[in-house]
Parts: structure tokens; sequence; C-alpha cells
């Protein structure tokens, strides 16, 4: 046995191999194709100094004003342009920047390349070209064929909430009542927080962003087919947020109070001091919210010829106060080498009381008793992060060194108390059925994290990178869940009372090779990542440990068309490994009848993604197209199961496989100056196999979302925003999820001479964000269910928001022609 997996390791990493090299030796060929007159160059944001991928080049004749060719920017912000002899000059636009126009420029067969050097474009007002209409500020979502980028800044919606919130107004992505986030329909996806991993997306996963101030970010990356420079963790991509730090010289900031209904109280400060060779950055989030959700249950339940109804309803009061602050600063031993060091702490304390209703009734709908259940959970969490990264540039343009070492430290406790009383149908208490349950339960992370990368040019549009990263992760989950009495004892539950210890080391190395044409780009690489976990029941001595080294390859292929169009064809092995939420035994109480835990014995999930892409940008917007395809083995979802007591149990299972097939559409419009559109549309198949787990266990569903936002300019300046989303309904393995719909509403102005907004908003106006879902199935035991259910996580909210930015004021002025530098 232990040869066989020898034998398929082996030819695994031989076919990675093989395959690389069979798509490398002929883009190699391509390479060497030589060039007639060329016009080079780089486009950058003035203001970071970062690339901007996917600018629009045009190349006209300074005679007659007549368009030659045009192209677009690579990833680095690179472009080509193919020419005739002769006097030009170039245009380069950007959504949301000034257009750039270079000076006048002869090729000759002396000199028939010429460079315009790095050009650098500044965020525009609205200003009005012959050859280009400029927004005002810079573009909500910009797009590039594997990345897609959204400025949070100027959607009114995202004022005055959190990181959650703001996720769910992002296209391509869902975020349900819990604060689960999903991607393309996945909620397989690998969240990061500059880039890096962090613990505000620990234990919890994505609802622990319902804990960061969406004010301290800048900017949300979603990449759906990350290339081997990344982690492979992340089943359907990453959603990369991007939080705010300045470099500007001297002092400036911006800062924000709010105010919304349900309770919603907050501030935050965003500033930054630059004097010479330091600069001090500084976020700090404050925020106390009480949250108040709903949700109702409808069981029907046959065993042994006998059926019984369940009727449930709950509500919840969650009261939070959660704290952000984030600092650090940049020390510049010159501009080209940067060390820089940060701080990140977060606390939250929460208090959550659940109140639940259960009726139990006989098929003929007659009451036989009633049920009254209260949660009372104090908890308490903190977060801790120290980080240190240097990054070099060299002399030779793309030449780059990034090294990133960090520290995470993190720890809950939750302490509940659960007490519960049975009564007949006339009111009568059935004393011998009460209950007085309290379940402790702490949990503690530490995770050191290195990284190395580096980039390095080869010939005029080739590069090599290569990098390594290692991340040593411990984490405990100390429980103990049981009967309390009066003396304050606790009796353990079976099986509810032990030390759950996770150990996790994962050690990468990639390498990409990447170089362009005329018309050709590509990108190949490998990634092999070698993983070491250990989960350990100390109470018990249940040791279970897993190896394995896998390889990762990834490739990327563009291919520039006329009339600004590109096409991209993508192609990467991902992984999901199953970590500690998934693997701790530990049972929640919170719902008697619906108890939720994980599976120390979970296997990972590993997927083979494929996207082929295109992009298009048009005078007065863009678009961008994309269809993808998955296949995945060990396909984790979560499975219910209901016992002859009516007691449902909801923990992770590994179901044989899933495909899933989608296109998604993603546009930007500008029918006229006063009125801004964004539109996508996602749909998709997906064709669950779970027959190894029960022979009537699979499924195949369509399904689609799409959401609209438009957003008009009003006179005296004001801004108006409406937001439109709907989910429609799809199949799960065991049931169906139920389609979901709702629309947010905003309005804002511009005060105190333009360096301030004010912000009204109304998130779910109609309140019909309901989560709604059927599950039916046979356990083992010979039960069958139907099960029926609503939740509305989170209710209609409206916020009422003040931000002021000091020396952040955007750059007036018309365009002007630069020379390049």
């Amino acid at each position: 046995m232990t040869r066989a997996l020898y034998s398929i390791k082996n030819s695994t990493r031989y076919t990675a191999v093989a395959f690389l090299l069979l798509l490398l030796f002929p883009l190699l060929s391509l390479a060497q194709v030589n060039r007639k007159a060329a016009v080079r160059g780089k486009v950058l944001d003035a203001q970071t100094g970062l690339p901007l991928p996917y600018a629009n080049v045009r190349l006209f004749k300074s005679v007659d004003n007549g368009l030659i060719s045009g192209n677009m920017t690579d990833e680095e912000g690179q472009f080509t342009l193919d020419a005739p002899l002769g006097e030009h000059y170039a245009l380069i636009d950007f959504m949301g920047y000034k257009a750039l126009k270079s000076t006048v420029f002869t090729l000759t067969p002396e000199n028939p390349t010429h460079h315009l050097g790095t050009l650098k474009l500044l965020v525009a007002e609205a200003t009005a070209l012959k050859e280009v209409v400029v927004q005002a500020e810079k573009s909500t979502m910009e797009l590039s064929l594997d990345k897609k980028i959204f400025n949070v800044g100027k959607d009114l919606a995202n004022a005055g909430g959190s990181a959650t919130e703001i996720l769910s107004n992002i296209p391509s992505v869902s975020v349900d009542a819990e604060g689960n986030v999903k991607l393309r329909g996945s909620g397989n996806v690998r969240i990061l927080i500059d880039g890096k991993p962090s613990g505000l997306v620990s234990f919890k996963g994505g609802s622990g962003l319902q804990q960061l101030q969406g004010s301290l970010i800048e900017k949300v990356e979603i990449i759906t087919n990350p290339s081997a420079r990344y982690e492979a963790e992340g089943m359907s991509g990453i959603i990369n947020i991007v939080l705010k730090k300045e470099r500007k010289s001297g002092f400036n900031g911006s800062f924000e109070v709010i105010a919304g209904e349900p309770t919603n109280y907050g501030g935050a400060a965003n500033v930054n001091y630059r004097h010479k060779k330091i600069n001090f950055f500084l976020n700090y989030g404050l925020a106390y919210r009480i949250t108040p959700s709903l949700g109702s249950l409808y069981q029907e339940l046959t065993s042994n010829n006998t059926t019984s109804i369940l009727r449930q309803e709950h509500d919840t009061r969650l009261k939070g106060f959660n704290n952000n602050i984030r600092g650090g600063l940049d020390y510049f031993f010159t501009e080209t080498s940067i060390l820089t060091a940060s701080y990140m702490f977060r606390r939250s304390d929460a208090n959550r009381v659940r109140n639940i209703r259960y009726e139990d009734y006989l098929a003929s709908q007659e009451l036989q008793s009633y049920t009254a259940r209260q949660q009372v959970e104090d908890e308490d969490e903190v977060n801790a992060e120290y980080a240190i990264s240097y990054k070099k540039t060299f002399a030779r343009e793309g030449q780059e060194l990034n090294v990133d070492f960090r520290f995470l430290d993190y720890w809950e406790n939750s302490d509940q108390v659960y007490t519960q009383n049975t009564f007949f149908p006339d009111g009568t208490p059935e004393p011998a059925t009460a209950l007085y349950q309290r379940s402790l339960n702490d949990e503690y992370e530490k995770q050191y994290l290195t990284q190395v990368d580096y980039v390095q040019p080869i010939g005029e549009g080739g590069k090599l990178e290569a990098g390594l990263r290692s991340s040593f992760r411990d984490m405990v989950n100390d429980y103990l869940v049981g009967d309390q009495n009066a003396a304050g004892e606790i009796t353990p539950l079976p099986g509810l009372e032990n030390y759950f210890i996770y150990n996790e080391n994962i050690n990468a190395l990639y390498g990409i090779l990447g170089n362009k044409t005329k018309k050709v780009s590509y990108q190949v690489g490998l990634r092999a990542e070698h993983t070491d976990v250990k989960t350990t029941l100390r109470e018990t001595n249940e040791v279970n440990p897993r190896r394995y080294t896998n390889l990762f390859p990834s490739a990327h292929f563009t291919y520039n068309l006329p009339k600004e169009n590109a096409l991209q064809i993508s192609y990467s092995r991902r992984v999901r490994r199953p970590v500690y939420f998934d693997l701790s035994p530990y049972f929640t109480l919170s719902d008697s009848r619906n108890v939720m835990g994980g599976n120390p014995n979970l296997n990972p999930e590993f997927t083979n993604a494929f996207d082929f892409g295109h992009i298009k940008y048009f005078e007065k917007g863009s678009m961008s197209s994309s269809l993808f395809y998955r296949h995945t083995t060990g396909r984790i979802t979560t499975i219910r199961r209901v016992n002859n007591e009516g007691i449902a149990t909801l923990r992770p299972e590994n179901l044989e496989a899933e495909d899933a097939f989608g296109l998604e559409l993603i546009g930007s419009f500008t029918p006229a100056t006063w009125w801004k559109m964004d539109h996508s549309f996602n749909f998709f198949r997906a064709i669950i196999d779970g027959s190894n787990f029960e022979e009537n266990f699979s499924t195949d569903t369509y399904s689609w979302f799409t959401r609209h936002t438009s957003r008009f300019t009003l006179p005296k300046a004001i801004d108006l925003q409406v937001r439109a989303n709907y989910e429609a309904p799809q199949k799960t393995p065991q049931g169906t999820q139920k389609a979901l719909y709702y629309v947010d509403l905003g309005i804002s102005k511009d005060i105190f001479n333009r360096n301030g907004t004010i912000t009204l908003n109304a998130l779910d106006l109609f309140n019909s964000r309901i989560t709604r879902s059927v599950q039916q199935g046979e356990s083992i035991e010979g039960v069958s269910f139907y099960t029926s259910s609503k939740n509305q996580g989170r209710r209609r909210q409206v916020n009422l928001t003040l931000s002021y930015r000091l020396h952040q004021a955007a750059p007036t002025g018309s365009p002007k022609t630069l020379s390049p530098e």
C-alpha cells in the first residue's frame, strides 16, 4: 500500500512537471519573435506608486490626430505598442484617473523603438476630454482578468457598516445570516488581510469580520484563480481585504462617527504622519452594536409509522462592544528600501441572549407540550498581531525582494448558561424535565508566519519569481458542557468534556516564470506544500496525525486583441484543509434540538480550477466576463441527521466529488455624467456526488445571483445610490436553499468645503433579507424527517455617518501633458 501511494505521489509530480514543460517550450519560442517599430512604457498610480494593470494606451498620429493602435497595460503596468515610422503621441487613461498625453516623438529606421518611461496617473475630477470621459472619483470597481479590485470608500451602502457588510455588497460574493462568506457560490474561500492570514478570520472564519469596522478598509481584491505565488488554500479563490494606510508627507488622515438603528454607534480614525525617512500610521475603530435576529423552524418526524411535529421560534439579542487598533511605522532607508513594523490589537466583548420556544404536536396537530429555553452567553475575544516586513526594489525595473514575518496571538473565552422548562398544553410546568446547563469554552491560537518573495526580470518583458513560506500554528479548545446543580457543580454530558489540541505546520516553496510577446503574455508556476497536521483529544488520548506533500501547478495566458480587448485562460490546483473549527468535536447546545459540532476524521478536499476570461473597455464603461469550471474531490459539506427523539445533529462530512460550471459577467457603465451603473450576474451549475455517504445523496442544481447598483449625482452635489440583490433558489444534497432578495439605499452630500461627507443609508430597506431552506432525509435509525426553516440574521439597518478628511482632498486641475520620467 505504501509503495502504491508513493508511486501515485511521484506520478502526480512528474505529470505536473511535464505539464508545465509542455506549456513552457512553445511560449518560449514565441518570445523570440522580432518586433518592428514599437513604443514601450509603464503606468503607475501617482499617489501610491503601484502599477495600474489594464490601463488604456492609445497611439495617435501627431499630424491629424488619427488613431493608429491601442493596447492595455499588463499586471505590472507595462505596455508595448506596434507602430509605423513617423511622428506620434500616446494617450494613457484609466477609469477614475486623469488622462495623460505624452510629448510628440519620432520613430525612424535608426531609432525604431521609443521608451515613454514611467508614466504616473493622478486621480481625477470630473473633466470632459475629446478622447475620453474621466470620472469624478477613483472607480468603485477596477477590472483585470485574474483580479477584480473594489474601492469601498465611494459605495454609500458601506458607510457605518462592518467588514462583513462590505463583502456582502461586492459582486461574486455573498454572505449568509451567520456571516459565512461565499465566492461564486462556494463557501471554500480564503480570506486574507493585507495579503496575509489574520486572527480576524481565524477561529470563526469570515464571521469574525463582523468585529472589523468597515471604515478601516481601503479596498477588497477578488482573486478567483490565484497563481502559485499565493498559498493553495481556498477552492473558489482568495478575498484580500486591504486596510487603509497612507505614506504622504506631513500629517493627514480621515475620521468618521456613526449612529444607527438598531443600535449602532461607533467611530474610526485613519491617520499618518511622514517626516523625512519615517512614516507613522494609525487606524482605530470603535463600535457598540445591538443586533436583533429572528428565526423559525417546522419539522415533521416519522418513526415506526408515527409522525410528530415540531414548531420552533427563536429570537436573539446580541450586544457587542468592539475595539480595533492598528499602528506602525515605515522607515525609508531609501525610497527603494523600506522597513515596516506594525501592531494590531482587537478586543470584542459580547453578550448574547437567545430565547427559543419549542411546540410539540402529534400528526393531528394536537399540542402535546411546549418548552421554553434561554441561552445567556458572555464572550470575550482578544486578538494581537505583530508584523515586520522589508521591501527592496532594485535599480533594474521589476526586480524586487519582499520579506515578511508575523506573529498572531488569539484567545476567546465563552461562558454560556442554559435554562429550560417544559409545560403541558394548559401551562402547567413539568418539574421533572427542567434543565439548568452550563458550557465553558476556552480557545487559544498562536501562529508564526514567515514569507520571502523575490522577482527577477528576464530579458525585455519576462520575469522569474520565487519564494518560500512557513507557517506554524497551534490551537486549543478546552471545553466542558454539562448539567449544573444548585451548588454550582457541573456534571459533564457524555463526550462533552475534553481538551482538543490542533497543531498545523505548513512549509511551501514556489516558482513562477513569465514572459510576453507582442500579443501574448503568459505565466506558469509550481507550488509545493508539505502539510503536517495533528489533532489530539487529551482526556481520551485520541491522536490523529496527518502528513502529506502536494504539488499545485498554475498557468495564466493572456492574449491582447485589437480595440482594447483581452482574453485570458488560467488554471490552478487548490486545496481546502479541514481546520480547527471543522475538526473539533465540541458541540454547541444553544439550541437543544439542533446541535452543531466538528468531525475529527475529515480529509482535505482538492480542486482543479479552470477559468476563461474576457475584458473589454468602452469609452463609457467596461465589461468583464468569465467562464469557469471546478472539479473537486472529497467535497466537504454539512450534513443534518435527526434521531428518533427529534434531536438533529449537524457536522461536516466528506462527499465523493463536485463538478461546478459557471458564467460570470461584471460590468460598469456611465450613460451620463450624473449616472453610473455597476452590474454583476453569476450563473452556475453544481453536480454533487454523495454516493459514498448515501445512495441518494447526489444532486444536480442550477442557480444564479445578480446585483445591480445605480449611483446618481443630483443637484447641489448630492449622491444617491440604489442597490438591488437577488439570489435564486438552489438544490443542496438534502433539500433546497430558497431565494434571497433585498434592496439597499444610500444618500450622501459633501460638506465642510468638500473635506467632509454626511451619509444616510438603509440596508435591507424592505426587511426582506431572510434565509430560507428545506431539508429532508432518512437517518440510520430509520427516522425520516422534513425540516423547513427561515432565519433573519440581520434586520433592516439605518445608519447616519459623518466623515472628515484632513489633507486628503482630491487633486484638482485639468489634465496636462507630461514628459516621461
